[in-house]
């Protein structure tokens, strides 16, 4: 039986921009109340506006996921203005290129500070509201390249791998309690993502997805909110890139031609 999303509070952690801003618009549409959740109250303000305008109900909540207590103080956030949180996206992240042996340990450390340990973060505040309460469902955005290392996105992959394990784990830690745990691996996003990687990123560019491999942040945040109504432990958003993961750790040593034969040529 699908879950019925009215009324059910969400709170979306990197909404400013992309998929985080393109799920809290498809939430509350959905007829969920939203809480965005980013750095750029700016940019999330101007989402909370959109989605009022729609009729939705939103409010912004600044937030570095890098700090506990920001996490903490959202999740209070979420409830005083809509009552008991039904689910958490942890969103937040970003992604960096270079080779393995060049990018700088900080750049590594600093990019598990937000995508590894800001999803901890964020979830451990959640989830202890949800299992009180034997209800809950938490997101997790991983990626496709999170069932294998990505040559020149190695630091990206891992935060990505380190995700969905933990995501995994979760979900089978807490079965039994009414919880849903779930990971989503969106393929390459037409967004400011892209922008990003490029101003972090060591060197040039060699790493970015194919046009066959990229889709808009709509349509992730349309599937994602389908799981939301059916849940279900890993949410793929393109079928080629879960059959390629499939591939990548069935058989390693055809990806890793693959990959050769690939990056030979850029």
């Amino acid at each position: 039986m699908a879950t019925d999303l009215r009324g059910l509070p969400i709170a979306i952690t990197g909404a400013s921009s992309g998929i985080g801003l393109a799920m809290a618009i498809a939430c509350a549409r959905a007829g969920m109340p939203v809480v965005l959740a980013a750095r750029r109250i700016d940019r999330l303000e101007s989402g909370v506006k959109q989605i009022t305008s729609e009729g939705g109900r939103a409010v912004a909540v600044p937030c570095d996921v890098t700090r506990p207590e920001d996490c903490e103080r959202l999740m209070q956030a979420a409830e005083d203005a809509f009552g008991p949180l039904y689910s958490v996206f942890a969103n937040a992240g970003y992604g960096i290129e270079g080779p393995v042996l060049e990018v700088p340990d900080e750049a590594m450390r600093a990019i598990f500070e937000t995508n590894f340990y800001g999803t901890l973060h964020t979830v451990r505040p959640a989830m202890k509201r949800f299992l009180a309460r034997k209800r809950g469902h938490v997101l997790i955005c991983s990626s496709c390249v999170s069932k294998a290392g990505i040559p020149y996105l190695s630091a990206y992959s891992a935060t990505k791998a380190a995700q969905d394990h933990i995501g995994r784990a979760l979900r089978v830690e807490v079965a039994s309690a009414g919880v849903h745990v779930s990971t989503v691996h969106p393929i390459g996003t037409d967004t400011e993502f892209s922008e990003v990687v490029t101003k972090k990123s060591t060197g040039p560019r060699r790493a970015r997805a194919p046009k066959a491999f990229r889709q808009t942040s709509e349509h992730v945040a349309e599937v994602v909110v389908r799981c939301l109504r059916r849940p279900k432990g890993e949410v793929w958003t393109s079928m080629p890139a879960r059959v390629v993961a499939a591939i990548s750790v069935v058989t390693p040593g055809i990806f890793d031609w693959g990959l050769r034969r690939r990056f030979e040529q850029t």
